[in-house]
């Protein structure tokens, strides 16, 4: 059964399996229009562009704000396949998105509530509303997991 969030997490994970082609961690990351459009969407691009800020959120954010002609992001939704890192989730802060949806736990580096929840700090100007892989079909966080945890066994040898 369909759930509210699948389509943009399907649209995460096809830029998540974009970032492989440049070696890139395949991470996707799609910010929905308050009417649900896609207005931006981002991939893992470090290695490709030599950039430590090239990280999906961060380019889908950076097109959203391009596409709406302003860095407020008020009503939009931000899809991601992998629980964003501190940088990624201070991003979406001051962005003042409304709302994140991730489909994988990362509990090495994540701030949305794995290691840090920096997107519910109250001590912050605006906080998030955060969904948790279980809000997604499950074999939607089950694929996110797999191709990150393939990328990385590859990696290792």
């Amino acid at each position: 059964m369909e759930r509210p969030y699948d389509a943009l997490m399907r649209a995460a994970l096809d830029e998540a399996r974009a970032a492989l082609r440049t070696g890139d961690v395949p991470v996707g990351a799609i910010v929905a229009g308050p009417d649900g459009t896609i207005i931006g969407r981002g991939r893992n691009r470090r290695e490709e562009l030599g950039d430590p800020t090239a990280h999906a959120e961060v380019l889908a954010i950076r097109e959203a704000a391009e596409a709406l002609g302003g860095w407020r992001l008020t009503g939009c939704t931000l899809a991601v396949t992998l629980e964003p890192c501190t940088m990624c989730a201070g991003a979406a802060v001051l962005a003042r998105l409304d709302r994140l949806v991730y489909a994988a736990v990362d509990p090495k580096t994540g701030a949305a509530g794995s290691l840090w929840d920096v997107l519910r700090d109250r001590r912050l100007n605006h906080t998030l509303e955060v969904l948790p892989p279980d809000t997604l079909s499950p074999a939607l966080a089950e694929a996110s997991s797999d191709l990150l945890t393939t990328f990385f066994k590859d990696a290792r040898g």
